[in-house]
């Protein structure tokens, strides 16, 4: 080890990202880090203008980076990303699953079709994108998938079950996929996040955020740029011998 291969570890230069809910919370801040660190970046979320709001942005912090429109719950839309993708930069090499629905009814108040709406975007279409993407993975050498989760997976989440349901079932799918493309070169790793100041966090009630920013040891919030660090560590080279684990980044929350 030295200076230039310490420097070269965290360096994004030549790959090329996608960042679904890449335009607020952990998913932006991701997307800035990639930026900065060298890599071309595709961000995408439902609203349009929220994505030509952040490819500006993106831009304007020195970066290469495209908006694409995305419903993460329509599969046509998800392979179109995938390919607007790769016409606009000719690879794929990262894919960040952070795109979530945070839906939620009771038990025993459960819906066909609020569960579909759920699971749709939570975990089905994260599975599919990656499935779309993977012959760009195949074809990198640098290819790594992370899927942020969710402490919510590990715990008692009576109030957030689909929430929780599709979270778990991604982190089911990050294993499965670490196993079964390793041998292509693809390394796949999940990041679950604690409570985390984003507009998901901030539409609960006052009294829900205080008590979610309070039930970890570290008793507060976290901000998305501290979902950076591990994000980065698990997307570069950093992260070169890591595939199948889960970081879970939620201040003392999660007893696992």
């Amino acid at each position: 080890m030295d200076r230039e291969k310490l420097a070269a570890l965290h360096d994004l230069t030549g790959r090329v990202a996608i960042v679904t809910g890449g335009t607020r919370g952990i998913g932006r801040a991701i997307a800035e880090a990639f930026v900065c660190a060298g890599a071309e970046v595709a961000v995408a979320s439902r609203k349009a203008d929220a994505c030509a709001e952040t490819e500006a942005h993106l831009r304007s912090l020195g970066g290469e980076a495209i908006g694409v429109p995305t419903h993460m719950g329509d599969i046509a839309s998800v392979n179109a990303l995938v390919d607007r993708t790769a016409e606009a930069y000719g690879r794929v090499d990262i894919v960040v699953n952070n795109a979530a629905n945070p839906l939620t009814l009771p038990l025993g108040q459960l819906t066909p079709e609020a569960w579909a709406k759920s699971l749709d975007t939570n975990l089905r279409g994260p599975v599919f994108l990656v499935e779309r993407a993977l012959p760009h993975l195949e074809a990198s050498g640098n290819a790594a998938v992370l899927n942020v989760i969710s402490a919510g997976a590990f715990l008692f989440s009576a109030h957030v079950a689909m929430y929780s349901a599709g979270k778990a079932g991604l982190m089911a799918m990050t294993r499965a996929m670490a196993a079964a493309y390793a041998g292509r070169g693809i390394r796949v790793n999940a990041l679950a996040p604690g409570t985390v100041d984003t507009d998901m966090v901030r539409n609960n009630t006052p009294e829900a955020v205080e008590s979610m920013s309070n039930a970890s040891f570290m008793r507060r919030a976290a901000h998305a740029d501290e979902m950076v660090g591990p994000a980065l560590l698990l997307c570069s080279d950093a992260g070169s011998f890591i595939t199948g684990q889960v970081i879970i980044a939620d201040g003392g929350l999660t007893p696992h």
